[in-house]
């Protein structure tokens, strides 16, 4: 099948599986007389696994580690059992981290509890000064939870 029948199959975007093979995690497929790229069971079924480690929130680095040892079935999983018990704990650490943002939202909308003119506004006033503990979510994403080194294979 050519690349827009993948996409369309795994609802996957044309560039994301291209970005994924540049990355590695897929391998290139063939290509017809024209160029054209032509992937077949093989591509889809690793690619379905792919975007459902991503939709676990996998970071490309662990789905990269589950790979190899789906690579090499006859290897020990002990290292996926691994893997995941550290992504368990990182989605943990998040929940928590979202909670205090939560937490931190309810006390900025308790300084404004009703309109009027947004230079009375103390949401937009709270929001104008420092502070002095630094972002800690970006993209949708804690910063620093993933940030064990992965044992080497």
């Amino acid at each position: 099948m050519k690349i827009g029948a993948l996409s369309k199959r795994i609802k996957t975007p044309v560039e994301t599986i291209r970005y994924y093979e540049r990355e590695g995690l897929l391998p290139e497929p063939g290509r017809t007389d024209g160029n054209y790229r032509v992937y077949g069971e093989a591509h889809a079924e690793r690619l379905a696994f792919i975007r459902h480690c991503r939709g676990l929130d996998m970071s490309l680095d662990e789905v990269r580690q589950l790979l190899r040892v789906k690579d090499d079935p006859a290897s020990d999983c002990g290292d996926v059992n691994e893997l995941l018990d550290d992504h368990i704990n990182h989605v943990a650490d998040r929940i928590r981290e979202l909670q205090g943002l939560e937490q931190q939202l309810k006390k900025l909308r308790e300084r404004c509890s009703e309109a009027q003119e947004a230079a009375s506004c103390g949401i937009l006033s709270a929001l104008s000064r420092p502070t002095r503990e630094p972002a800690t979510i970006e993209r949708g994403h804690v910063h620093a939870t993933h940030t064990k080194t992965p044992r080497p294979r």
